[in-house]
């Protein structure tokens, strides 16, 4: 199915869409080059995997007070000084990280969440500002496909740098890759680009939306399909590095393993055109059944082994699936004059991920094995999955 450009990307030189997916490119890179050592340091720092997840906990709860704060932040600042502000968190978190130290440990890793959810919160308000409804998926579908260049090279170029013993570039690299998404940001924004403009829609409390956005059962269950897959993203990105050096394997695999996962991220366009042809909803129930079931996997295998990474790879080809489709059933049912308001409470999903995780795991590991950490992430899944079904089935 071919889809008709709307008139503000028409009226432009170049393509807006492809604009804004660079732009996550660079953002993307900035975080995935220390995705693949960031947990293993935090491991080597303190020492264990309970102090590990109060670490991702800490700066999770940073994280959340921040992106709950969007709106107030977009109503003081603007958004493109927002959008600055997200850019700012990326190098200072690079710089935190770098010094390995046991309590700047956690507020770097807040503020590199949070840069992600700033500049996630911002990005869709500026999708949804002008790009219409019907051509949300192949914007989605464009913006994964770059989002997947980075994170295909970051990972393994950061474990591959640390491995020779280049301990700081890859937190240069970091730090350099933010200032180059502030730069192109303003680059657009400079040079007229109709999608970085004065924001169209209004700014608000986002603390007086919550109950508001409950109310609407559309947008819970959007929340809780995003949120499955972020729990789950979460769960491979800071326990996946680990899974593998417990397994016996090099380093180098560490990165291996995550750069071979997010290069599922191409796949973005035959996803978008399955949408188009199943619906959206029949491809998001597949992903969260798929990642589900990889989960249980993965807990039947037990104490790390090689056969596990498997099941780690299937389950990542369940979350490319809701990575491209899962913020459509947001998108499509979020009302025009209650964007800003609703998107950062939606876009909470990343921190709640971030905090529910490790919550999880810390319980977990109080009474049972860690494995029993994967019936209970499957268990999230399998429930996201039957929710689909309230919603509209041609969404």
């Amino acid at each position: 199915m071919f889809h008709r450009r709307p008139a503000a990307l028409s009226q432009l030189s170049g393509n807006t869409s492809a604009h804004l997916a660079r732009m996550s490119a660079f953002e993307g890179f900035s975080r995935s080059i220390l995705v693949s050592i960031l947990p293993l340091i935090a491991l080597q720092t303190l020492g264990n995997k309970e102090n590990v997840a109060l670490a991702y906990l800490l700066g999770g709860l940073l994280t959340l007070c921040i992106t709950l704060n969007i709106g107030t932040l977009e109503r003081l600042l603007q958004r493109r000084w927002v959008v600055t502000l997200g850019g700012g968190f990326l190098i200072l978190a690079a710089l935190l990280l770098y010094s390995r130290s046991t309590w700047l440990l956690p507020l770097g890793i807040g503020l590199r969440s949070a840069a992600a959810s700033v500049y996630t919160v911002c990005l869709s308000l500026y999708i949804m500002d002008y790009i219409g409804k019907k051509e949300l998926t192949l914007n989605e579908s464009r913006r994964m496909q770059y989002t997947g260049m980075a994170w295909l090279i970051g990972p393994l170029l950061g474990s591959w740098l640390v491995e020779r013993h280049y301990l700081g570039l890859p937190f240069l690299l970091s730090a350099i890759a933010g200032l180059a998404m502030i730069a192109y940001f303003w680059r657009l924004r400079l040079g007229g680009d109709e999608v970085v403009r004065k924001a169209r829609s209004q700014a608000s409390n986002p603390w007086h939306a919550i109950k508001r956005y409950s109310a609407q059962k559309r947008l819970r269950i959007a929340y809780g399909i995003t949120l499955s897959r972020s729990c789950f993203w979460v769960t491979l990105y800071v326990y996946g590095p680990i899974y593998m050096i417990e397994a016996g394997l090099p380093l180098w695999s560490a990165g291996l393993l995550l750069s071979g996962v997010s290069s599922l991220l191409f796949l973005s366009p035959v996803i978008r055109r399955v949408s188009d042809r199943f619906g959206t909803r029949q491809v998001i129930y597949t992903g969260l059944t798929i990642t589900g079931v990889s989960l249980v996997a993965l807990g039947l295998v037990g104490d790390p082994d090689p056969i596990g990474i498997l099941f780690w790879v299937t389950g990542a080809m369940g979350g490319v699936l809701l990575d491209v489709l899962g913020n459509i059933p947001f998108m499509r049912s979020v009302r025009a004059w209650d964007r800003v308001a609703m998107t950062s409470v939606f876009s909470t999903w990343r921190e709640a991920s971030e905090l529910l995780t490790p919550m999880l795991v810390s319980v977990v590991l109080v009474f049972f094995p860690f494995q029993a950490f994967f019936y209970l992430l499957a268990i999230m899944h399998f429930a996201s999955a039957l929710s689909t079904s309230y919603l509209p089935r041609r969404l």
